[in-house]
């Protein structure tokens, strides 16, 4: 396999989006009470880095069957770099305070679509 930033070149030269974002896959390490307790300052941790344009999409994953919650989330983050990845995975309170444990991975955008929707004097918007 080539390296991470030969591959995201050749994307970009054949014409493809090559946006390069960064996922934070996060798993629960203590229990559901520890989480829960938690949740607050992550939900307002996460308000801020979405105000300040670094958060791009989070929220929870189910277990393997589809069916039910485990406590794991996913998280994209706009950085300039990994390690500025890392560095606002970690600053979770979360991660910070040893509620869940992540790993972080780089992720390029090459192809799909999004709509979105706007009704100006509605003010109501729509994702699809």
């Amino acid at each position: 396999m080539p390296k991470w930033s030969e591959y995201r070149e050749a994307a970009r030269s054949r014409g493809a989006l090559a946006l390069e974002l960064y996922v934070v896959q996060s798993e629960p390490a203590a229990d559901p009470d520890a989480l829960k307790e938690t949740l607050p300052r992550h939900l307002e941790y996460q308000k801020e880095m979405e105000d300040r344009g670094v958060l791009v999409f989070a929220g929870p994953v189910s277990d393997e069957t589809g069916e039910d919650m485990n406590g794991a989330g996913m998280i994209i983050y706009r950085a300039g770099s990994f390690e500025e990845a890392r560095s606002f995975a970690q600053a979770d309170p979360m991660h910070a305070e040893g509620r869940r444990s992540f790993t972080l991975k780089r992720w390029l955008i090459n192809e799909g679509s999004l709509t979105v929707s706007l009704s100006l004097s509605g003010q109501r918007g729509r994702i699809d």
